[in-house]
Parts: structure tokens; sequence; C-alpha cells
């Protein structure tokens, strides 16, 4: 019976070690996905800014244009001046070009501030561009660390379940599947009881005739609280010694 708890506990132990792996594991791609929503969040704030340059330009060259063709209208008026054969008709055509030029030098203005807005939205372009450089460089080589340590942790449970399968098949078949069902409920499936009787899985004291027999056949058997498969604590202390 010793053999058949010693050939368990020792499955459980690569169990827990397991167990431990995968939940110390858990947290790295959950750091990983933050860290993609912080590049995410610096790539959407570099093309919101990229969009407002764009759009300036493009009010500008908007600007330009309109600036030009109403330049090009002034002046075939100012040529159709002197072909006026009345006063009244010299005056409206007069007034309609100082309008029109009224107009262009306040789109002229207007280009004046347009254009020291493009310099500050580049200039802030820039700046944005730099910043999600360098917040590449930093999140990047985190991420690679965070892959690498996903990689590794894969890894290593892949060995650890390679040594489950050795040590699986060195335990008792009656006993191994006692031990799954058990695990799959709760962790750690077998725990020891100590003196005066007590189930160190849930910390409630077994019937003292369970106690005693599990001390004298050093074998396992079912706690009548928690369920776990429990054994006497000196049943290992004896093969350990």
């Amino acid at each position: 019976m010793q053999e058949k708890l010693k050939a368990l506990a020792e499955l459980q132990k690569v169990d827990l070690e397991i167990a431990s792996l995968r939940k110390a594991a858990e947290v790295h791609p959950k750091q990983l996905a933050e860290l993609e929503r912080e590049q995410a969040a610096a790539k959407a704030a570099l093309e919101a800014e990229r969009g407002r340059v764009l759009e300036i330009e493009q009010h500008k060259r908007s600007l330009e244009q309109n600036i030009a063709d109403e330049k090009e209208k002034v002046k075939k008026w100012e040529a159709r001046l002197s072909e006026q054969r009345s006063t009244r008709e010299y005056a409206a055509l007069a007034r309609e070009i100082d309008i029109a030029k009224k107009a262009n030098q306040t789109m002229a203005e207007e280009l004046l501030e347009l254009g020291k807005s493009l310099i500050a939205a580049r200039d802030a372009l820039k700046a944005k561009e730099q910043e999600y450089a360098a917040q590449l460089d930093s999140t990047g080589g985190k991420a690679v660390q965070l892959r690498d340590r996903m990689r590794e942790s894969e890894a290593s449970a892949k060995r650890l379940e390679e040594k489950r399968a050795k040590v699986a098949a060195t335990v008792d078949k009656q006993l191994l599947h006692r031990y799954e069902l058990v695990k799959r409920k709760r962790m750690p499936a077998l725990v020891p009881v100590q003196a005066p009787g007590t189930c160190q899985g849930c910390n409630m004291n077994v019937p003292p005739q369970l106690y005693n027999t599990l001390r004298s056949r050093l074998g396992t058997d079912m706690c009548p609280s928690c369920h776990r498969l429990i054994y006497a604590a000196e049943a290992l202390e004896v093969q350990n010694s």
C-alpha cells in the first residue's frame, strides 16, 4: 500500500507543478493584450493627428484655389470697367469688384492663419510620430519578452505532461481513477490526515476508527467531509525514513 501511495503522491506533485505553471502563465496573455491595446491607442492618436494635418492641407489648397479664382474674376471685371457705357453700370461693376477684393483679403488673412495652424499641426504630428516610435520600441521589446515567456511556459508544461504520463503509468489503475475523479473538482486531491485525525484538505476531523485504519494499513480512503483522498501523514514519513 505504501508503494501505491508513494506513486500517487508523486503524481500529484507533478500535477501541482503543472497547475502552478499554468496559473503563473495566465498573466502573460493578459499583459500581451494590454500592450497591444496601448499600441493600438497610440497608433489611433497618431492617425488622428495625420488626419488633422491632411484636413488642414486640403482646406489650404481649396482656399488657395478660391483666392486664385477670385483674383482672376476681379482681373476680368477690371478689364470690363472701361467698356461700361453708363455711370450706373460702371458703379455697379466697381462695387462688385470692391466686394470681391474685400472677400479676397478676408480669405488671404484666413490663409495666413491656416498656414500657421498647418505648421503647428505638422510639429504636433512629428512629436506624435516620435512618441509612437518610442512606445513601439518599449512595448515591442516587452511583447517579445512576453511571447518568449509564453513559449517557455508551454515547453515546460509539455515536459511536465510527459513526466506526468510516465508517473501515472506507475500508479495503481483503480487508485488513479479515484484520484482523477477528485482532481476534477478540487486540488490537492490527495491530502494527509494529521494527529489527532484532522484532514488537511478541509480541516475537519475524520472518525477515529477511520484514522486508526489509515495509520495501521498506511493506505488511502475518502474524507467524509470534503471527499478528498486521504492518508495518514506517517504513511509517507515511514516510507521516506
